[in-house]
């Protein structure tokens, strides 16, 4: 008989087990090689109680040790983060985070990818709350006029983007003249800062706080954005609202595989 949830929560696991997974944690956590002694304090335990487990798992592939007495990743720890890799979805496994994103804000949440004719939304989870937003499943955002689009445009190569721009009026809210230079200081700062907002634009009385999510290539893969009605939407950077996005995005990104410089 399968076990019920309950009862898996209440079996206990085996201690030494979970003594080697602190090791793997710190040295993740890290994201460097690490010498012994210093993988041992991260991990919270004394060197002498690290060291057979680290003799284990170097045995058995998943960490290596270099002639520095350096700890680092292994060959089975690379062949399981591959097969980890090829079995992501983006957009399915993005769903809990949007769905929780949008519970605990109170406001729409979209998510879009990068398609053929530019920034497409594929997840919409709709606010409770009545807003005036002429988005759905499939619209195409503008790259110049549109949070969304914008924080794709600043993480593009120029060669990528410059295509798309050409066609920017086709879009939703698009432009169909070039875009000047302060289009291209916006990008900067988006990269810098890490996400983008668009204040009663396109749409008038609505606010958007979107970011991007990487890829273990480092590459946008999905870009998120929190929509809401003016009156009571927080845009401060630095405010609640838009610290919880940034903590989904990180969070998403981490799970692709990204692994932040």
């Amino acid at each position: 008989m399968t076990p019920s949830t309950d009862d898996t929560k209440a079996q206990r696991g085996i201690s030494a087990l979970d003594n080697t997974g602190d090791l793997l944690l710190a040295l993740v956590g890290a994201g460097r090689p690490l010498s012994l002694r210093d993988l041992a304090a991260a991990a919270g335990m004394p060197a002498a109680k690290a060291f057979p487990h680290l003799v284990s798992l170097v045995k058995i592939g998943l960490l290596t040790r270099d002639d520095a007495g350096l700890f680092e990743a292994g060959p089975l720890s690379l062949e399981l983060g591959l097969i980890a890799l090829q079995r992501l979805s983006p957009i399915r496994d993005a769903e809990p985070e949007i769905a929780a994103l949008a519970a605990d804000t109170g406001m729409s949440v979209a998510a879009a990818a990068l398609g053929p004719l530019g920034p497409t939304v594929v997840r919409l989870e709709e606010s409770a709350r009545p807003q005036h937003v002429s988005l759905r499943i499939g619209t195409v955002m503008s790259l110049v006029n549109t949070a969304i689009g914008r924080v794709f445009a600043a993480h593009l190569a120029r060669d990528v983007l410059a295509p798309l721009l050409q066609q920017d009026g086709i879009r939703l809210a698009g432009r169909a003249s070039p875009p000047d230079d302060a289009y291209e200081t916006r990008l900067a700062s988006i990269k810098h800062e890490g996400f983008d907002t668009a204040l009663d634009a396109p749409v008038p009385g609505i606010h958007t706080l979107a970011a991007p999510v990487f890829d273990h290539t480092g590459s946008v893969c999905l870009v998120i954005a929190v929509i809401g009605s003016s009156g009571g939407f927080d845009s401060d950077p630095a405010g609640a609202l838009a610290q919880r996005l940034l903590t989904a995005t990180r969070r998403l990104s981490w799970r692709f595989g990204f692994a932040q410089g």
